[in-house]
C-alpha cells in the first residue's frame, strides 16, 4: 500500500515529467530524432489515430470507432 506522502510525490513527478515533455524545446529536440519523426507516408489509419491523440491532449475526444 502507498502512503499519501509516496502517492503525491508520485503524482508531482508525473504531472513534472508531462509538463516538460510539452514544453516547446523538448518538442524541437524530439523532433530532430529519427524515432519521433512522422513519415509523411504513413497510412491513413495511423494518421487518424494521431489525429484522434492530438484531439484528447486538447480535451476534444469526440471519436467513434468505424
Amino acid at each position: 500500500m502507498m502512503t499519501r506522502n509516496k502517492l503525491e510525490k508520485g503524482e508531482g513527478l508525473a504531472a513534472e515529467v508531462r509538463r516538460q515533455f510539452g514544453a516547446e524545446a523538448v518538442t524541437r529536440f524530439l523532433r530532430t530524432l529519427p524515432a519521433f519523426r512522422i513519415e509523411p507516408d504513413i497510412p491513413d489509419r495511423f494518421e487518424q489515430l494521431l489525429e484522434h491523440l492530438d484531439r484528447v491532449e486538447d480535451g476534444d475526444a469526440g471519436w467513434r470507432r468505424q
